[in-house]
């Protein structure tokens, strides 16, 4: 995620788009003798620290280019190749959008339903977003909820069902007004996922195998990382631990499927784009996954994005519209509209950009966490296959990352330096000690060991870290999972008796993911029950 999830666009395709190759035949690469994809791809892992990429590109119903460069995991030799298996995170809302799609066409719902209609027990903080809230708000980031609201439930992984996390929406409290405004959130599409179950009577997994991936011909393609087993040629994770990426245990996240959940290739991931190009046709014997309707739904604009200015050297990336579709984004880039979304979990960044008019897809698959790589290769390569003269986007967009990185480890420099260095907590450090609850994430420990505070957050196995005082009633929480890179402030507020009333935490950097959504935690003590 790390902003990225937020930074994805779309196209709606008018005139039925390519011609295809039927879905189920192996993809086979085309190579263009003119362009060198190597040396692109090969100077990107270079400049941005990421052992592996896979790339697939199809053009005018043809396969390009769907193969692998680097390594699965660093210090081991096996490369990566076109079947290499990656996450690819909230690329997987495409395929939730994709179902829904094909359940309106078979009449089990129809886009604006209330979403009670098919779940009466769904809830939302206010009573009226529950009764107005329709399948179609479930996909398009508007309904409230702030950025990434709620994710710790699911991210890193946590023992909550899927159920739980459904239910536990009632007690997120909305940032702004019911479809005032964009936000990206991944709740709700775990919301449509199970929809989908419901509908189909089946898990959200076999669905998308039995309505999407068995009939494309995405035989290696998953829905979880326990499929992912059954495949030797699979990506490792990789994060960035004292500034290095280093491979990492994989997270898994089964209870968000619907947001995330598609493990795929570059072979297949050329079949999907394929089949997503051509408005849900398998080829040209006329089977199709969804109609033409369903197509110009999903790349229909529903909510409009903020636009930003990009520093001076990127200024030509900025579009003259920006908007979020059903399961995809909606921008321009050099006159044409474009269907793009990212991915991102941890280890893993990813990107799939269709350009309608031109008949192209291009997707982009790393096993790091780096955005600024996929922004280097999404411009570079949709130059290269738009035919546009080329700009050196991985010199400028890494000469942007290194001064922005920089800028951060100064601005946290600065904020350690300014610090009341002298200062002392208000409390014995056992007062800190006890239990503490969130209405909507639940309970978080704090506990002495060794003379020092640790929180453990008490349904996130490996969210647990030791306490550092940094300045008065405020701690930085260092993770021992190193490769989260998300220390976060924890700040206590007490009372007029000197006890703790609350506690706040939100991130140390800026760079944090998201998803840490930290400050959207207000922790209380939980009150020990009085023994007579």
């Amino acid at each position: 995620m790390n902003r990225i999830a937020a930074a994805v666009l779309i196209a709606m395709s008018t005139s039925g788009a390519a011609l295809a190759q039927t879905a189920a035949v192996p993809a086979t690469a085309v190579q263009s003798p003119a362009y060198n994809l190597k040396l692109d791809v090969e100077r990107v892992m270079k400049e941005f620290d990421v052992p592996g990429i896979a790339i697939a590109v199809v053009k005018d119903g043809k396969v390009l280019a769907a193969q692998g460069f680097g390594v699965r995991k660093r210090g081991e030799p096996a490369p990566v190749d076109g079947k290499t298996i990656f996450e690819i995170a909230s690329n997987s809302k495409a395929f939730t959008a994709a179902a829904l799609g094909m359940l309106v066409d078979q009449g089990k719902l129809a886009w604006d339903d209330p979403v009670i209609k098919h779940l009466p027990d769904f809830r939302m903080y206010d009573a009226y977003v529950t009764a107005e809230m329709t399948v179609r708000d479930l996909l398009t980031h508007r309904s409230g909820l702030g950025l990434g609201a709620g994710d710790l439930m699911w991210w890193p992984t946590t023992t909550f069902s899927t159920d739980e996390i459904i239910h536990n929406l009632r007690y997120i409290k909305p940032a702004t007004s019911f479809r005032n405004s964009y936000a990206y959130d991944n709740l709700l599409y775990i919301v449509a996922g199970k929809i989908i179950a419901a509908k189909s009577g089946k898990s959200w997994g076999e669905t998308m195998h039995e309505w999407i991936l068995k009939p494309a011909g995405m035989t290696g393609t998953t829905t979880s990382l326990e499929e992912n087993a059954r495949f030797a040629n699979v990506s490792a994770p990789h994060s960035k631990i004292n500034g290095r990426a280093v491979p990492v245990k994989p997270m898994p996240v089964a209870n968000a499927v619907g947001a995330v959940g598609i493990n795929t290739n570059a072979e297949d991931i050329a079949r999907w784009m394929q089949v997503l190009l051509d408005n849900g046709k398998l080829g040209q014997d006329g089977k199709r996954l969804w109609s033409d309707r369903q197509a110009r739904e999903m790349w229909t604009a529903q909510t409009p994005m903020a636009i930003s200015t990009p520093r001076a050297p990127l200024a030509a990336t900025k579009p003259n519209f920006f908007a979020y579709g059903l399961g995809f984004q909606l921008r321009d880039y050099q006159g044409k509209l474009v269907a793009m979304h990212g991915g991102a979990l941890q280890g893993f960044y990813t990107r799939v950009m269709l350009v309608p008019e031109a008949k192209l897809g291009i997707a982009i698959f790393t096993n790091a966490e780096s955005g600024p790589s996929l922004n280097a290769l999404q411009y570079r390569l949709l130059d290269q296959y738009l035919g546009v003269a080329p700009t050196d986007w991985i010199g400028r967009i890494a000469a942007i990352d290194r001064e922005n990185q920089a800028r951060e480890a100064a601005r946290v420099k600065g904020e350690a330096a300014s610090r009341a260095a002298s200062s002392t907590p208000s409390l014995p450090l056992a007062s800190y000690e006890g239990e503490y609850e969130d209405a909507w994430y639940g309970k978080a420990s704090i506990k002495r060991v060794n003379n020092k505070l640790v929180l453990s957050f008490m349904k996130t196995p490996d969210l647990t870290g030791d306490m550092e005082h940094f300045q008065h009633d405020t701690f930085i929480v260092r993770w021992k999972e190193r490769n989260f890179n998300a220390d976060a402030y924890v700040t206590f507020s007490l009372d007029h008796d000197g006890s703790i009333e609350r506690v706040r935490m939100k991130p140390v950097s800026t760079e944090t993911d998201f998803s840490y959504d930290f400050q959207d935690l207000l922790f209380v003590p939980v009150k020990k029950d009085k023994k007579g």
